[in-house]
């Protein structure tokens, strides 16, 4: 018999895959950030600038992604689907395990398009363990990430409500990052909010390795993170009523 989690999964990924339109708006945005940011902006303290930017695009690809990601939570309510869902024999948890599994999928396959389309631009291009250690960071941060959204959609529980939560955070995590400007570059106060951001803690994770050297730290921390947050996910599900 297949494994529940891999049976969500694969529901959701199809579902996806299915919805072509989706899948295209979602590249559109980091894409273009690489075209007008990473090679139009005129910036002073890198020679290449989008060398220096595609990590934060990556990471931005991936936050964009797990945290649109708990809207799968939200349509299964709407449609009925979730309750049904919660009243099966497998444990609740197979739920949350198959989204999070699903979302992280889907984070990496458009953050391979958009490191693609960086290296296209002329993104200095990586080596085989730098990419394995950049699909690791983005792996954990996808997790971190994919709890929090479906923890998130369990407690607002409304499509809009949801959709403006998100909106509400996912910009200012991006600009109070390393995204776009070096430590040292940004004023006293943003600076204090970029060193504790987990999105720098991701974008800071790459360069380093792009630098060759290992992100231990970064990893540490991401992985931390992402086990607290998913034990508080599991928590969360178990306290949802049918």
């Amino acid at each position: 018999m297949m494994n529940p989690i891999l049976v969500y999964c694969r529901r959701d990924l199809i579902r996806w895959i299915r919805g072509r339109w989706g899948f295209v708006s979602a590249l559109a945005l980091p894409a273009a950030w690489l075209v007008f940011v990473g090679l139009a902006l005129p910036i002073r303290f890198t020679d290449h600038y989008l060398d220096f930017v595609t990590p934060g695009i990556l990471a931005m690809t991936t936050l964009s992604a797990s945290l649109s990601g708990g809207g799968l939570i939200i349509q299964d309510r709407m449609l009925g689907f979730f309750n049904k869902f919660l009243a099966l024999p497998p444990p609740r948890e197979s739920i949350l395990f198959g989204k999070i599994l699903v979302i992280t999928i889907r984070g990496l396959i458009q953050s391979t398009i958009i490191l693609g389309f960086a290296f296209m631009l002329g993104a200095r291009l990586y080596s085989p363990l730098q990419v394995l250690t950049t699909y690791l960071i983005l792996v954990i941060f996808g997790v971190l990430l994919s709890a929090f959204s479906i923890t998130l959609a369990i407690y607002v529980g409304e499509h809009d409500q949801y959709a403006a939560v998100t909106a509400m955070i996912s910009m200012p995590i991006f600009f109070t990052s390393s995204a776009m400007m070096p430590y040292d570059s940004m004023p006293d106060w943003l600076r204090v909010f970029a060193y504790v951001n987990p999105l720098s803690f991701a974008i800071d994770g790459i360069r380093i390795m792009q630098g060759g050297a290992v992100p231990v730290t970064q990893i540490g921390v991401l992985s931390g993170l992402s086990l607290v947050v998913v034990c508080f996910a599991v928590y969360a599900f178990r306290k949802v009523k049918v």
